[in-house]
């Protein structure tokens, strides 16, 4: 049958996919799986339930919640009525939230817990706008979501037709999001997503995952995130049972638990991966260590379809026999696919997880674009390591004089919400959207994104420095936590580095070295000194005027939660040459 709207997926279910562990997540220790019956149900009487309160078509309604099945429900619920979700990070701060309550002019808001409630309360009373909040978890005294599914059961006779008229005069192209962009500066833009938008791009999606109804998917992106919605999408598009990991700190345990065939990631979930992968290889001894290692060394040369000859092939079978089967059973044992995307991967990332039998399918786009743009395929021919591959069926490409990437698509965004300007602004004469993207396509097909237009900087001799890809060379160093490439209208780049201080921590027992905090560490000689000497091997990698003259550590780890990263795990770089303004100073001696 065809999908055409976001909630035609719920009809797919009914012909298709009847199981009994359609949506899953954890609860007080034990899995509580979902029914693709009660998917229906659930979501049907949510719809029911909204128009017995009078929310109508058009009408706004935020939810600030964790990955979990009932999500799913309150979507599906209001986009079956015309009810725009504007679903919405829950690391924001309360004047975050104030702003997107008052733009969006929400009618009804859900969160998901007491925490979110104490903060998302405070910002709807100072928004002035009448509001009600309803949660997920049991609140005292706040009104529980299942309220408006009770609402709805009672009253399933008296809208059940309603419903169905309204879905009827749905069409495609008519508003069905609102996602607020995570914003590394300023204010979030509303991003107005249609159901053309959001159906075109998991559709591409699916046929690239190629996920089956027998399949288990663990999901760890943000629903509210554009790129963990869209896989959300496209896993239930397949049928596959969905597993919601419960947090960021238990993926590896929920993994052990469901044993997934496949997941979602940002590079900084493979890249945590990766590190403590390592960390387990360096408290290796003897032969195991360097078997390990040696595994390591194969796994970074690594070509698809047997590039490499059947030398290096014959390697990589006793390798995965030895090392890399183990590290596929850390990951349940049955991981053959991850979708990667939502900011830079470092290629040495990809290419080892391939060569371990987990393929990475990296891919490229933005909240604007639904999101992806291109991505990497699995068959010979489509695939570049290193690339964020190849566009996807029905959108085009090409690159500016300047080098941006431009779009055009049925994945693109009519528009910003409230902000004709924006949207002007944002498109060009002929219709191309600007993605503020610099890349470049290779053999004709293979999209290589380089870096952010509104990042790349020039040094005061003229030199341009585009600091993503400075960073991502310097963060495949085990050290190396986070990195902030500085050095806009100075003589010479530099950096701000937050430490990995998981590998200290092993590391000082070896180098018998004492501190009690971060800042004693990062002022011991020792320490500084392995940092230069990294760094000075790591810029034998760039061209001259790349290289870094000076870097200084900073005590803290770089969170969303301290404001230093977006929801997406990227550099709020504002935020951090304002926090370190006087250590910036210091570098330059201003």
């Amino acid at each position: 049958m065809n999908v055409e709207r976001t909630f035609d997926l719920l009809n797919r279910y009914r012909e298709y996919f009847i199981k009994e562990d359609a949506l899953c997540s954890k609860q007080n220790g034990v899995w509580v799986k979902y029914s693709s019956g009660d998917y229906l149900d659930y979501s049907y009487n949510f719809s029911y339930g909204l128009l017995n309160m009078g929310i109508k078509k058009g009408d706004k309604i935020i939810t600030v919640s964790n990955n979990r099945p009932e999500w799913n429900f309150a979507d599906m619920g209001m986009l079956m009525i015309g009810v725009v979700h504007v679903p919405v990070f829950t690391s924001l701060s309360t004047a975050d939230y104030q702003y997107i309550i008052n733009h969006s002019e929400a009618k009804l808001i859900i969160v998901s817990d007491k925490k979110l409630y104490k903060t998302v309360s405070i910002a709807a009373a100072a928004s002035g706008q009448p509001v009600q909040i309803y949660s997920f978890d049991e609140i005292d005294g706040v009104k529980n979501w299942k309220k408006i599914i009770e609402e709805g059961k009672l009253s399933s006779l008296k809208h059940s037709q309603t419903v169905e008229a309204i879905k009827s005069t749905i069409r495609p192209d008519d508003f069905a999001s609102l996602i607020y962009t995570s914003g590394t500066t300023g204010k979030a833009k509303g991003v107005i997503l249609t159901h053309r938008n959001m159906v075109s791009n998991f559709l591409s999606a699916a046929s690239v995952f190629k996920l089956k109804p027998q399949d288990k998917y663990l999901s760890i992106l943000p629903l509210c995130h554009v790129g963990g919605r869209m896989g959300n999408y496209q896993t239930q598009y397949s049928g596959t049972s969905i597993y919601y990991a419960e947090n960021m700190g238990s993926i590896a345990i929920n993994m052990a638990e469901i044993k997934p065939d496949g997941f979602d990631a940002v590079p900084r979930v493979l890249e945590k991966f990766y590190d403590a992968i390592i960390s387990k290889g360096n408290k290796l001894e003897g032969i195991k260590k360097k078997l390990f290692f040696w595994a390591v060394g194969l796994g970074l040369k690594y070509q698809p379809f047997g590039e490499n000859g059947w030398l290096y092939e014959s390697k990589l079978k006793i390798a995965d026999k030895l090392i890399f089967s183990k590290w596929r059973q850390a990951l349940g044992g049955n991981v053959r696919i991850v979708g990667c995307g939502g900011a830079s991967l470092q290629s040495r990332l990809e290419r080892i997880f391939w060569s371990a039998g987990i393929k990475i399918i990296n891919m490229y786009g933005l909240t604007e674009t639904s999101p992806i743009i291109t991505i990497n395929r699995t068959e010979k021919g489509n695939v570049r390591l290193g690339s964020v591959g190849t566009v996807i069926e029905n959108v085009e490409i090409k690159i500016a004089d300047n080098g941006e990437i431009l779009c055009k698509g049925p994945n693109v965004t009519p528009g910003y919400y409230k902000d004709p300007e924006l949207t002007r602004l944002a498109f060009d004469k002929d219709g191309w959207f600007h993605t503020g993207d610099i890349g470049h396509i290779e053999d004709g097909k293979f999209l290589m994104v380089t870096d952010r237009k509104n990042e790349i900087f020039k040094l005061s001799n003229g030199k341009f420095i585009a600091p993503q890809m400075i960073e991502n060379i310097f963060k495949e160093s085990p050290i190396i936590d986070q990195i902030m490439v500085i050095g806009a209208h100075e003589k010479y780049a530099s950096a701000l580095i937050s430490p990995n201080f998981k590998y200290f921590d092993d590391w000082k027992e070896s180098k018998k070295i004492v501190f009690s905090d971060h800042q004693e560490l990062i002022l011991q000689p020792a320490v500084q000194s392995f940092f230069s000497s990294e760094i000075e091997n790591l810029n034998k990698k760039l061209s001259p005027h790349e290289r870094l003259n000076r870097f200084r550590l900073v005590p803290e780890e770089w969170t969303p939660a301290t404001g230093e990263l977006s929801p997406t795990l990227k550099l709020k770089r504002q935020f951090i040459s304002d926090q370190y303004k006087d250590l910036i100073s210091q570098i330059y001696k201003k």
